[in-house]
């Protein structure tokens, strides 16, 4: 059990840290000290157990997807509308629908105030796209965190993707109080008794590398079910770190961030992302392009295919945003990434 000094000291009082956002040089993300976390030994699991199987519901919709992930890999796209704006999560979703197995929707990156998850899921719905719902611990106490996830049962949302979340110093609303009650672990823990298929964030090439895939088994412990591998450099980094885990006994279903950039305005939102390592010369092959977004979709549809051809790879998350700077950007964006995964022909 990690000791109550390191926790406090933690700005996201993380019970089982380091979180995703350790700088490359193993700074905390939003305090002057060295993330906390990187001295201690692994954090095991030490909650209380997730109900098994045999003792919970499964929610429908999520039994749909893990058999879906038993079936074949799968296509999630990161759901880009604009927060706050229902008619833009309507147009998104009309764009993606029967294009990708499931839209991530988590908080947009640019805005702190957003939708809650479960309604922003059933308009997403509505519109006949399968939503994998992010949920975070910043803004919410325990008590609210579990209503939110029982709404999402109640929606019907194919996934749970729990995060710790991004602390309030580092968006726009910087005079917000930052909660978190809980972490992404123990939240897994919580979002697997109540049946979802529960997806946690790991970063292979984030401080402290060689306990990342350790620190990922005690997750899974706790009760998570998939794996969406952080933005690590490629092919090669995915399948060490697949390694790794197996190696810890673990074998979750691993789902592969792909950088997806199309234009100098989504290079620029994936270089605002905490520690982010991308394939060598990857965004230099596109912006230096004649025509980025040909190049953008060739980029991005070939490091799919070489990343599913990895053994333990169920699918890959195309990652990342436009830039909200012209009318459209969000539908633009979503197309590319449905063009891409008409590209890989999953669906077919």
């Amino acid at each position: 059990m990690v000791a109550a000094a390191v926790r406090e000291a933690c700005p996201k009082r993380m019970e089982y840290g380091p979180c995703g956002g350790v700088e490359l040089d193993g700074r905390c993300e939003v305090a002057a000290h060295p993330c906390v976390f990187l001295d201690e030994p692994t954090v095991r699991w030490h909650g209380t157990a997730p109900t098994g199987t045999d003792g919970v519901d499964r929610i429908p919709s999520a039994e749909r997807m893990r058999q879906l992930l038993a079936t074949r890999p799968v296509v999630v796209a990161d759901f880009p509308a604009r927060a706050l704006d229902r008619a833009s999560l309507e147009r998104c979703a009309d764009v993606l629908a029967g294009r990708v197995d499931a839209v991530l929707a988590g908080d947009s990156g640019t805005s702190r105030v957003q939708f809650p998850p479960a309604y922003r899921a059933r308009l997403i719905q509505d519109r006949g796209v399968a939503v994998w719902a992010g949920f975070h611990n910043r803004d919410r106490n325990r008590v609210a965190l579990e209503g939110e996830l029982a709404a999402l049962a109640d929606a019907g949302v194919a996934g749970v993707h729990c995060v710790t979340g991004d602390h309030t110093l580092t968006g726009d609303r910087p005079d917000a109080m930052p909660v978190f009650d809980l972490d992404s672990t123990r939240t897994a823990a919580l979002a697997s008794a109540v049946g979802h298929l529960v997806s946690v964030g790991e970063s292979p090439t984030t401080p402290p590398i060689d306990r990342r895939a350790a620190r990922l088994a005690e997750k899974l412990r706790a009760g998570a079910d998939v794996c969406f591998v952080d933005h690590c450099g490629g092919v090669e980094p995915v399948r060490r770190f697949i390694g790794d885990v197996r190696d810890e006994g673990a074998d979750p279903a691993f789902v592969v961030c792909v950088p997806m950039v199309v234009d100098a305005g989504s290079a620029a939102l994936l270089r605002s992302f905490t520690s982010l390592v991308l394939p060598e010369g990857f965004l230099d092959r596109i912006l230096h392009a004649r025509d980025p977004r040909a190049a953008g979709l060739d980029a991005v549809t070939e490091l799919c295919e070489a990343l599913l051809a990895v053994d333990g790879v169920s699918g890959v998350d195309l990652s990342g945003g436009p830039s909200h700077g012209e009318p459209g950007a969000e539908e633009s964006f979503a197309d590319a990434m449905g063009s891409v995964a008409d590209r890989l022909g999953l669906l077919a």
